[in-house]
């Protein structure tokens, strides 16, 4: 059992940085892949950026490739979604998501939610222009 808790959202203006942290509560996010995914109001959930157990492997979306960074850190038991050059089309709930533990990464699958089997509860983020 894993509980995710994010951290980090709010309001932020257009061309800022934010920076969102993912922590377990209970349990440990060790030899799981990790993601972001966010949401828009009336928008399917899509994927923002994926990470491997050991951090080296990341893949992110196109539409955030070059603004946005996920990275972890192990020792820490944390997860971050560095994002800057934010945009008013950035503004969504941001969900944190913990994978099978031992499942390595795959390009093709981590990219969708059904890869994952543990939720945080969101957090906001609004880009004002």
């Amino acid at each position: 059992q894993v509980q995710l808790v994010e951290s980090g959202g709010g309001l932020v203006q257009a061309g800022g940085s934010s920076r969102l942290s993912c922590a377990a509560s209970v349990g440990t996010i060790s030899r799981r892949v990790m993601g972001w995914f966010r949401q828009a109001r009336g928008k399917e959930r899509e994927f923002v950026a994926a990470i491997s157990w050991s951090g080296s492997i990341t893949s992110h979306a196109d539409s955030v490739r070059g603004r946005f960074t996920i990275s972890r850190d192990k020792g820490k038991n944390l997860v971050y979604l560095e994002m800057n050059s934010l945009k008013p089309e950035d503004t969504a709930v941001y969900y944190c998501a913990a994978g099978s533990v031992g499942r390595a990464y795959r390009s093709e699958y981590h990219v969708g939610p059904d890869e994952y089997d543990y939720w945080g509860q969101g957090t906001q983020v609004t880009v004002s222009s």
